[in-house]
């Protein structure tokens, strides 16, 4: 897509005042992708220098937000933790030929903050955290299930940087498990669970994406029943909070997130393993 109202690409490491019309380029997947008529400048973070993804010293692990698909991909295979299936579990959740791979990245996936954005799913899954910075330089940090707030909304203020996304070595440490629906073969996800055990207190955490606006993630201390389970999910999940675009209606992505969280919790807490692990 020519982007024909851009006027001027600009290099993110020199510092300018952020004005209206002007976006954050990462991998540019999006942005080229469909007409963007509010845009006159691009602030391009390509040559940030920034490490794509790292295991720091207490065990967590800090991707940046320029970090590819790709290179998640292959540090993921190379990642000794119990929860390391999982990165490619969800880098294969894309919708996106290798091309795509190498060019989108996780910051990016994040900011369009789409209910089936699979990093999404990823991170909030691993009770990851995104550092913001502000056009002063100042810093907060928050949740990712709290920082997408809707569907294509996010805490997000302008000119507000998406810096990275840290995952606690405790999340990496547990046990997963993933399942996804689509509506074909190959298509975008309109349901996605991922559940996680962690071994030091049994405490079971399951996240809902792709079939909600938003991440819903249901924390408990021990391993719920199943009637426990599918009550906290429908309270917390209001009918309007249920997504509905060509890829699903709400009723069938709520029918889904319900089955997959009892098939998650079957597997982790109970040990029963189904033959299918992706669901269907």
């Amino acid at each position: 897509m020519d982007l024909n109202t851009v006027v001027e690409v600009c290099d993110a490491r020199r510092r300018g005042p952020w004005r209206p019309g002007d976006a954050w380029l990462g991998g540019g997947t999006y942005l080229f992708s469909e007409p963007q008529p509010q845009l006159r400048r691009l602030v391009d973070l390509g040559r940030m220098g920034w490490e794509p993804v790292r295991r720091l010293p207490d065990g967590s692990v800090e991707i940046a937000a320029t970090c590819t698909i790709a290179e998640l991909s292959r540090f993921g295979k190379r990642l000794n933790s119990p929860a390391a299936p999982l990165f490619e579990q969800c880098c294969r959740a894309f919708l996106a030929s290798f091309k795509i791979w190498n060019m989108a990245t996780v910051g990016g996936n994040l900011c369009n903050g789409l209910p089936a954005g699979p990093m999404i799913s990823l991170t909030a899954a691993l009770d990851g955290s995104c550092l913001l910075q502000a056009q002063d330089g100042s810093l907060r940090r928050v949740k990712v299930a709290d920082f997408v707030v809707g569907a294509g909304r996010k805490d997000l203020a302008p000119g507000e940087l998406l810096r990275s996304v840290t995952l606690p070595a405790r999340a990496l440490n547990c046990r997963t498990a993933f399942r996804q629906a689509s509506l074909y073969g190959l298509g975008r996800s309109g349901a996605l669970v991922i559940g996680t055990l962690d071994p030091g207190d049994g405490s079971l955490t399951v996240t809902v994406t792709a079939a909600t606006v938003r991440p819903f993630r249901f924390w408990f201390p021990l391993p719920p029943d199943a009637g426990r389970l599918r009550g906290a999910i429908e309270w917390a999940v209001g009918d309007d909070d249920w997504f509905d675009d060509i890829h699903g209606l709400p009723a069938w992505r709520r029918h889904m997130a319900l089955r997959f969280a009892e098939e998650i919790r079957r597997e982790l807490a109970d040990n029963e393993v189904p033959d299918d692990r992706r669901g269907v």
